[in-house]
């Protein structure tokens, strides 16, 4: 497996390691993806590691502290 560390990618690797794990990218279910996308913006420009990102996130998440909201999906209930 490539490395995926910023000193190891160039900015269009780094994009398309985003867009592949999000998956569509397009948002089409709930509009969540662009904000996925946002929230990882630092690491496809080179200015913060992903595992940086996702810990940010993560302390987040367990602390309770606001974090990105997310709207339902229409999918999940019918």
């Amino acid at each position: 497996m490539k490395s995926l560390l910023i000193a190891d990618t160039t900015r269009e690797e780094r994009e398309a390691i985003v867009a592949e794990s999000i998956g569509n990218i397009d948002g089409a279910c709930d509009g969540c993806s662009p904000g996925l996308i946002e929230m990882y913006q630092d690491y496809i420009e080179g200015r913060r590691e992903l595992r940086d990102i996702n810990m940010e996130f993560n302390a987040r998440y367990t602390s309770g502290a606001t974090g990105p909201t997310r709207s339902e999906c229409g999918w999940a209930n019918p």
